[in-house]
């Protein structure tokens, strides 16, 4: 998926640089949508870059004799960019949190710790609710054209008020049982 991101951004900002891409991709949160880092971002890069994906060109800054490595895709990038855009647009997934890896074995564990873990979630949930209100209130459709960005945040809100509930409820249940 990195190298989708990577591809896509290079389509939308063409000549950018490295460190350009990803603070794009750390200012749009991505992460939401695919979990990276600053190592495996630049390990996608070159990755791309010796399969002749795309390819690094040199400018020099005005005002300033430095030399900045930016990059631009390939017609073989393009291409890539197709396939990647068909590969994971016809994917679809299980939701699947690792926090129900613990409640597998939630029978076994300290329902005070339970309950801890639970209020962890909930906070976490709305912080990321939050962040993504934020956003929202922050940005506006333009008229007359889709901004997939916007609406798949705004689906990304729904699905956090979803699981916001259903641990409201977990934790309201488990405090019923230890009563």
């Amino acid at each position: 998926m990195i190298p989708l991101l990577i591809l896509g951004l290079l389509i939308q900002n063409p000549g950018a640089h490295g460190y350009e891409l990803l603070s794009l991709m750390e200012k749009r949160h991505y992460k939401y949508i695919v979990n990276f880092t600053k190592g495996s971002f630049y390990y996608n890069l070159q990755q791309l870059e010796e399969k002749g994906l795309i390819e690094q060109t040199y400018q020099t800054r005005p005002n300033n004799d430095r030399e900045i490595h930016t990059f631009k895709i390939t017609s073989l990038g393009m291409e890539e960019f197709d396939k990647l855009m068909a590969k994971y647009g016809t994917k679809s997934e299980y939701v699947n949190l690792q926090f129900y890896g613990t409640l597998l074995f939630a029978d076994e564990f300290d329902k005070n710790k339970l309950l801890e873990l639970i209020q962890s979630q909930i906070d976490q949930t709305k912080a990321r609710i939050a962040h993504l209100d934020e956003y929202l209130a922050n940005t506006k459709e333009l008229p007359g054209k889709v901004d997939y960005f916007h609406r798949m945040n705004e689906n990304s809100r729904s699905h956090h008020l979803v699981n916001l509930k259903w641990f409201k409820e977990l934790k309201a249940d488990i405090k019923e049982t230890t009563v």
